[in-house]
C-alpha cells in the first residue's frame, strides 16, 4: 500500500500486514499513521487525499463552532481507534474558504469520507463515539 507522509506528503510503501507496526515516513521520518487528525491547508488538500492509501474522513470545522467543538474529542478518540482503517484530517474552514466552496461545505460540522480522492459519503453534525463509529461501519470501514 502506498501512504502519503502527513508531515512531508512523500509516498511510502508499506505492506498491508505492516500498518500496525507504525511505519514511518522514508523522507522524513514522520510517523505514517499516527493515530491523530491530520491539518489539511489548500497547499496539502489534493495530494493527501489522493494518495492517502486508506480512505479519509475529513471533519470541516471552524472555531467558533460549539458542535464542532462537541466532536473534536470524538474525532480523535475514533481517529486513535481506527489508525490502520481510515485516516483523519481537519479542514478549518475560516482558515482555507476555497476547499469549503469547492467540497459545497453547507454547515459544520461536516464529515466527508474520500476513498482513492473521490468523496463517497458526507454527513452534518455532532455525533458521539458510538454514532460515528455506526456512521463509518454503514460505509464498510470496520
Amino acid at each position: 500500500m502506498e501512504l502519503a507522509c502527513p508531515a512531508c506528503l512523500a509516498v511510502n510503501r508499506v505492506p498491508d500486514a505492516r500498518l500496525g507496526d507504525a511505519p514511518k515516513c522514508g523522507q522524513c521520518g514522520a510517523a505514517l499513521l499516527p493515530g491523530t487528525p491530520v491539518d489539511l491547508t489548500v497547499a496539502t488538500f489534493d495530494r493527501f487525499i489522493e494518495r492517502a492509501g486508506l480512505p479519509v474522513l475529513v471533519d470541516f470545522w471552524a472555531d467558533w463552532c460549539g458542535p464542532c467543538k462537541m466532536i473534536a474529542p470524538v474525532f480523535q478518540q475514533v481517529a486513535t481507534e481506527m489508525a490502520t482503517r481510515v485516516r483523519f484530517a481537519k479542514v478549518e474552514t475560516e482558515a482555507h474558504p476555497k476547499i469549503s466552496m469547492r467540497h459545497h461545505i453547507k454547515g459544520i460540522p461536516s464529515l466527508l469520507l474520500f476513498r482513492e480522492g473521490e468523496e463517497v459519503a458526507r454527513t452534518s453534525g455532532a455525533m458521539d463515539r458510538h454514532a460515528l463509529k455506526r456512521w463509518l461501519a454503514s460505509q464498510s470501514i470496520q
